[in-house]
């Protein structure tokens, strides 16, 4: 996901978004954990999307 897509969700919407993933993420973890996932770089790049997500709420809570 990109940041221009980040900045164009509400509040809501990036909050309700931002749970999925991380709950998507801690899942892909445990699975990996237990037998090694064939594109690794599927995790990573889940960690940077969850990564700008919080990085726009926090700007958002500033700019308030």
């Amino acid at each position: 996901m990109k940041i221009t897509e980040i900045r164009e969700l509400t509040d809501s919407e990036l909050k309700e978004r931002l749970e999925a993933e991380v709950a998507n993420y801690t899942n892909m973890k445990f699975n990996h954990h237990v037998s090694p996932v064939e594109n690794y770089s599927a995790i990573k790049k889940l960690r940077r999307d969850i990564a700008r997500m919080k990085c726009e709420l926090r700007q958002r809570e500033l700019n308030k």
